[in-house]
């Protein structure tokens, strides 16, 4: 799943290159998606690269190659990825109020017999750089109680390469205890600047936030307090072979 403004990038980039044959420069990336400075267009295409949508060739000015497309349609890219009622994230901001939508039920880790539950699939995340991944439950994930911690859960699932010195690979499925605190060296989803939400490992720096990756190709990024928000910490990990 990509946000609004992601997608809005990757469909503007597209459609310049197939009628001049140039990546638009970041400036007409800027104004073409109405922000109001270029670290957010550099955020995005980073977002994307990531991903796997964008490549940039070094050493070249301007020079980006688009890899591929969503696999669902612009609108049903937009419509999925508006809302998520359990706050691990809500995609791109909205100008106008969305309606209030019934929140998806938590799953408690234990029932009341110890037996395996079940772990609703929230959508995916990218062990990159931010990404707005989170949707409405998808399904069900049965786990044992051993490999839950007391409290909520759900789980997601993995797009990307930047934790895979932690061992979390590309595909895999991680299962995230719901909270907003944590401590430093915790593995967790973090919500920037109530946009876009990343899987990272958490690093303090005096008063600021390190998003640490677990591979050397991914740079760490260092925030303010007040950008980031904690929305769980990695608990378990599901991965099929």
């Amino acid at each position: 799943m990509l946000t609004h403004k992601q997608l809005d990038l990757l469909r503007f980039i597209q459609q310049r290159m197939r009628e001049t044959g140039v990546p638009p420069s970041f400036d007409e990336m800027k104004d073409a998606l109405d922000l109001k400075s270029k670290s957010g267009i550099h955020r995005l295409i980073t977002a994307l690269e990531e991903r796997g949508f964008l490549r940039r060739l070094p050493n070249r000015a301007r020079a980006i190659e688009v890899l591929r497309l969503p696999e669902i349609d612009a609108p049903a890219a937009a419509a999925e990825v508006v809302r998520f009622s359990p706050s691990v994230v809500e995609g791109g901001r909205s100008k106008e109020p969305a309606a209030p939508r019934a929140p998806v039920q938590p799953v408690s880790a234990f029932d009341e017999h110890g037996r395996a539950v079940r772990v609703p699939v929230m959508g995916r995340i990218a062990a990159g750089t931010p990404i707005s991944a989170i949707q409405s439950q998808s399904r069900t994930v049965a786990m044992s109680p051993d490999f839950l911690a007391g409290g909520e859960h759900y789980a997601l699932e993995v797009r990307g390469d930047s934790m895979v010195d932690a061992g979390i690979l590309d595909g895999d499925l991680v299962v995230i205890r719901r909270q907003e605190t944590a401590n430093t060296g915790d593995i967790i989803v973090a919500l920037i600047d109530d946009e876009e939400a990343t899987l990272k490992r958490l690093r303090r720096r005096g008063s600021s936030i390190a998003l640490e990756a677990a591979n050397p190709a991914y740079e760490t990024r260092v925030l303010g307090p007040d950008r980031v928000r904690i929305q769980g910490r990695l608990v378990s990990l599901i991965r099929k072979y």
